[in-house]
């Protein structure tokens, strides 16, 4: 069943032919059995009327011809015609024996001719109730209704009865009104007289028997539908073993792609989950905007702290600066201790200007949350708070699919993604440094001062950097009594809460000294 099953399942086209041809099949088993019905019909029809003529036909030879012939030739119609030489029956005498006669042949069709008037030398009969009322219509009706039916039996046996009146008519009028044996003296022409009822009836077996082409039809759909539907329901187990096997391999793919995610770009996660790009060993050429940046003085940092506080705040710092990476559209390649390289422009690029643009934005973003962290992890008792040094560039790099066939990573490679590297070196903490390339595009963006050309390490030309003047300009003093300023070669941080008295007066004799000299220097420069 199962082979059928998935044979038909494989070709539909078989399933719709066998449809249209069971569709097609079912007039015709209709035909077949309307056009048999209908010769059975006719057989019996004529079987009947066979042995009704020859049943007449020799009550007639036996009760008139023969009689007539031994009377030599003459005839005297009589109710008891047996009684007297030459007496031949009666019309009513001839319906009666006729219908003993008919109803003997233990058929199908039985003849009767009765009356609520029989002749005193005959047995009363018993009218039935559809004869009783089958009378009295007729004798209301005058005669004018012809035929009355009944139809009566059981589910196995059907019987129909047609009942047609007896109209006494001029001759019979004069018989019955003289006749000695008879009843009723004053008949009159057009009276009902009885009546006669042919009765049909035909065994279920028989009538079922009749259907043979539709029950075998019936009986060929309702197997190929029996065997078509066990086959699918095995499938239909089948299948519902598949999909809860499906589900279950999905939800374990479904965790595992989440997981998979948290060691990808998202733009790159996406990109393969969705088909965009083949996992193979395979770079391109591009025009990207490279991001590095790393914290200043880490080691030193990391001495100060426990493994497990180095954990956390490096985690904390991490997941802040991702979420403004992923915010900006940053493709984060990868974290190299303290360090965090991402660049734009691919998988995703909104051309190189935006890029570049983007990538800027994303750094000052990433100072200025620095700036906040450093006043929470001050309160935490991290005593010296990371403080980046970042750079960027703009440059051709390859970018791709690099390693082997079964260990491979996405990353990028070239002079100008190391010129990235080199700039964030010389970049003060807190400040940001960009190679001319980038500068061009976003000088409308920041205030940016050229420093000196420099020759760096692995790159043949001389280069000249730029550094953001204005990181920041915030101060915000609130609840937390906190004081924050940053500018080009200038930060203040002042937690006016945590300061005692001497405290206050000595941050206030510094801040005028550095006033004082500030001053000085305007003084001597006009």
């Amino acid at each position: 069943m199962k082979v059928l099953g998935r044979f038909f399942l494989d070709r539909p086209a078989w399933v719709a032919a066998l449809v249209v041809l069971g569709a097609g099949l079912l007039p015709v088993a209709l035909f077949m059995d309307l056009r048999s019905i209908s010769d059975q019909n006719l057989s019996s029809q004529a079987r009947t009327l066979n042995q009704v003529i020859t049943v007449f036909r020799a009550y007639y030879a036996e009760n008139v011809v023969n009689r007539i012939i031994a009377a030599k030739g003459e005839a005297h119609p009589l109710s008891l015609f047996r009684d007297t030489t030459g007496g031949i029956p009666i019309p009513a005498t001839l319906s009666i024996e006729l219908g003993k006669e008919i109803g003997a042949l233990e058929g199908n069709v039985q003849y009767e001719f009765v009356s609520d008037y029989p002749f005193a030398n005959r047995p009363a009969y018993k009218l039935g109730a559809f004869e009783t009322e089958a009378l009295a219509a007729f004798r209301a009706s005058k005669g004018a209704q012809k035929l009355l039916t009944d139809a009566s039996g059981n589910l196995f046996d059907r019987k129909i009865t047609v009942a047609a009146p007896v109209i006494m008519g001029k001759a019979c009028v004069a018989c019955h009104n003289i006749h000695p044996q008879s009843p009723k003296k004053d008949w009159a022409v057009g009276d009902v007289r009885g009546i006669q009822a042919i009765t049909v009836h035909q065994p279920l077996v028989f009538s079922l028997w009749n259907f043979k082409w539709l029950l075998g039809y019936m009986a060929l759909a309702g197997g190929v539908g029996l065997t078509f539907a066990i086959g699918q329901f095995g499938l239909a187990r089948e299948f519902n073993a598949v999909n809860s096997e499906l589900e279950l391999k999905n939800a374990f793919l479904s965790k595992i792609s989440a997981n998979l995610s948290k060691y990808l770009s998202p733009q790159v996660y996406k990109t393969i989950f969705l088909g965009e790009k083949n996992v193979e060993i395979s770079t391109e050429r591009k025009k990207l905007t490279v991001f590095f940046s790393d914290i200043k003085d880490f080691t030193a940092t990391t001495e100060r702290l426990q493994p497990e506080e180095l954990t956390a705040f490096l985690n904390e710092y991490f997941t802040e600066m991702s979420a403004i990476a992923e915010a900006h559209g940053a493709t984060i390649d990868k974290f190299i201790g303290d360090a965090i390289v991402a660049f734009f422009g691919d998988p995703v690029t909104h051309g190189v200007v935006e890029d570049a643009r983007a990538c800027v934005k994303m750094a000052i973003a990433m100072q200025l949350r620095l700036s906040e962290l450093e006043a929470k992890w001050r309160a935490r008792g991290f005593e010296h708070p990371f403080r980046a040094r970042m750079g960027i560039n703009t440059g051709y790099c390859n970018v791709g699919n690099f390693g082997s066939e079964s260990r491979m990573d996405y990353t990028i490679i070239g002079a100008e993604a190391n010129l990235a590297a080199r700039l964030e070196g010389i970049a003060k903490p807190g400040g940001i440094v960009m190679s001319y390339e980038t500068w061009v595009h976003v000088r409308d963006l920041v205030n940016a001062q050229p420093l000196a050309p420099t020759r760096f390490k692995g790159i043949s030309r001389e280069v000249v950097p730029y550094e953001v003047e204005v990181v920041s300009a915030d101060v915000t003093v609130g609840a937390g009594l906190t004081l924050r300023e940053s500018v080009a070669g200038l930060q203040i941080f002042a937690n006016l809460g945590g300061l005692d008295e001497p405290g206050r007066q000595a941050a206030t004799a510094a801040l005028r000294r550095t006033l004082e000299v500030l001053e000085r220097d305007e003084d001597a420069e006009t």
